[in-house]
């Protein structure tokens, strides 16, 4: 089998959907060939074909809500999660992200989580989870743009980036607001199986990028 590289997205109440359905769609579409792309745009295609697997994860593993209401399921609880290649970190409201910065659990699981993963990413105000932690200190990274002066006053001991749609730092990737989610996703795929075949995503996608970095 070819390798394959296990993604584990976290999930929590009123999570911002697109910072989770973004990279979500990037990795499924991945694949190593166009031939493998177009089978699975016409539904054709099979787990093997994926170099990426993904799976979600929250707390309790219960269902939950999305920000705009929709009902998620995930797949595992924290006590049932396994260890995953890559990990995303989605953002949500403000207020939202305060009340998840402020529950041990989930922050000590992002953090055991960095320690056994090659990647650890967020997206949008998923930074301040990840910064929570300590991950980030020392270090570049952005988050969503009307979230930056608030992001430095309370971490001024990360580097703070305001432009771009996401900072690349090796083993910790953030990215921009919500959509930028897509970008960074890509630039993994790209990171991993070259530009050739990020490109084909973005395109099986119809996703609009230059694959410009940071």
């Amino acid at each position: 089998m070819k390798h394959q590289w296990t993604v584990g997205i976290l999930l929590f109440e009123h999570v911002d959907l697109t910072d989770i359905a973004g990279p979500y769609e990037v990795f499924y579409n991945a694949g190593y060939t166009m031939h493998d792309l177009r089978k699975t745009l016409s539904g054709q295609d099979t787990l093997e074909n994926h170099p990426f697997v993904v799976r979600t994860v929250s707390q309790s593993g219960q269902q939950l809500k999305a920000s705009n209401g929709l009902r998620l399921e995930p797949d595992y609880s924290f006590e049932q999660s396994p260890a995953f290649d890559i990990v995303v970190v989605p953002g949500g409201n403000l207020g939202i992200i305060a009340h998840m910065r402020a529950q041990d659990e989930i922050i000590q699981w992002i953090a055991r989580s960095a320690s056994q993963s090659t990647l650890m990413t967020s997206v949008c105000s998923g930074a301040f989870l990840l910064a929570q932690t300590g991950l980030l200190n020392g270090k570049r990274a952005t988050t969503h743009w009307a979230a930056l002066d608030l992001f430095e006053q309370q971490f001024p001991q990360i580097q703070v980036q305001r432009t771009g749609k996401f900072v690349d730092e090796g083993t910790i990737i953030t990215s921009a607001g919500v959509t930028a989610g897509f970008n960074m996703a890509l630039h993994m795929v790209e990171r991993l199986l070259g530009e050739e075949m990020a490109q084909a995503v973005a395109r099986g996608i119809d996703f609009q990028t230059s694959l410009v970095h940071e």
